[in-house]
């Protein structure tokens, strides 16, 4: 990612430092080991059913032999909420997908904790540990959304240029598919979710589908999604070159709550109909956001043009979110290729040495 920097550049200094970047090969390591979670919120169904499937489809394999495209990484499938999966259920005690910061991890824990808790803990161990050299190497999390997004992909960084590239991969693959790269700009540290468990990680989100319901187009779109980021994972690790480039990205600025009742505090509104499935349709100052119950019409006070995602989803009712918006930037990807034997085990040397420093300090 380009840097801000208080140095003054002409416009033709900033594209030759654009292109500089874009031309940049970046070597990272081999993505050996791929997990395909679904289920973590039990009524998000094309998730749970695709996991099915590919458990199925897993096991056939087993008893027939290795296929060829396995030996170039190994895919672990995880159901990742059982519990909340059979009862078809977003969560059983607490929302899973919010118990996956540092602090929870590595929290104490009781007798009486939550389910969701105990699991967490159950991922991380076969996942992660988040944070550590063990972890998975790429997590890919499937979920639903009642909003009409498209297919989204949702990660905490956006330097990442693995997420990036297998974006950019998909929607080349995919071109009549909308899709967007929203990033959530939270330290690593208290990223919450489940693909945070792995080295690289994001969520791909579908929608609009209703939770507790599977439709044919949402579930084809994610199957076709996980089959061609894990193509990707497995050309990368074979040794392709991937060229540089250009990618949007959607950076989230902050959540809006329904208006409320002063005293009941129950929501005095619902999403103004000129807003309605109009995700990632730029949000203007002055333009109708909500439509009060008693038929006036609140406008946006912001200040700038904004992009509203996640519009009137029915999962973050009970989050006090209305919506949240975000602000689009253009951003430049290097090239990249998987590193040589020799590379990763230099690479390794530095990082091995750097951790001896580290312990050396702590020590001190």
């Amino acid at each position: 990612m380009i840097q801000c920097s208080t140095v003054q550049y002409s416009g033709q200094e900033v594209v030759e430092r654009r292109q500089m970047e874009v031309d940049k090969v970046v070597c990272s390591s081999r993505l050996s080991r791929v997990a395909v979670c679904g289920g973590t919120h039990g009524n998000e169904l094309s998730g749970v059913y695709l996991v099915r499937e590919l458990l199925k489809k897993e096991k056939k394999g087993t008893e027939e032999g290795e296929e060829e495209g396995e030996k170039l990484v190994s895919v672990k499938i995880v159901l990742s909420n059982p519990w909340a999966t059979q009862q078809c259920r977003r969560y059983v005690n607490t929302d899973l997908n919010r118990c996956f910061t540092h602090a929870t991890l590595n929290g104490p824990m009781t007798d009486m904790a939550p389910y969701e808790l105990i699991r967490s803990r159950e991922l991380n161990a076969m996942l992660g540990p988040k944070g550590s050299p063990q972890a998975m190497d790429l997590v890919c999390d499937l979920h639903n959304t009642t909003a009409n997004m498209g297919l989204c992909l949702i990660a905490y960084s956006d330097s990442d240029w693995i997420c990036l590239h297998i974006f950019r991969h998909l929607q080349r693959q995919m071109p009549d598919i909308p899709m967007r790269y929203i990033h959530f700009d939270i330290a690593k540290e208290e990223s919450y979710s489940l693909d945070s468990v792995g080295k690289h990680g994001f969520a791909m989100e579908i929608g609009p589908q209703p939770h507790g319901v599977v439709r044919s187009n949402i579930y084809t779109a994610m199957k076709f999604g996980v089959q061609h980021m894990l193509d990707w994972v497995r050309s990368f690790n074979s040794g392709t070159i991937f060229d540089g480039g250009f990618v949007e990205v959607f950076t989230m600025v902050k959540h809006i709550d329904y208006p409320r009742d002063s005293e009941s505090h129950n929501i005095a509104a619902a999403i103004h109909p000129q807003l309605q499935d109009r995700d990632f349709c730029l949000l203007h100052p002055e333009d109708p956001m909500f439509q009060m119950f008693s038929g006036e019409t609140v406008r946006y006070k912001g200040k700038e043009p904004l992009y509203p995602f996640f519009i009137n989803e029915c999962a973050y009712y009970e989050k006090s979110i209305a919506l949240s918006l975000a602000r689009k930037r253009h951003i430049a990807i290097p090239a990249i290729r998987v590193m040589t034997d020799e590379e990763q085990q230099h690479a390794d040397q530095q990082e091995l040495a750097s951790e001896e420093e580290e312990e050396e300090e702590e020590e001190e």
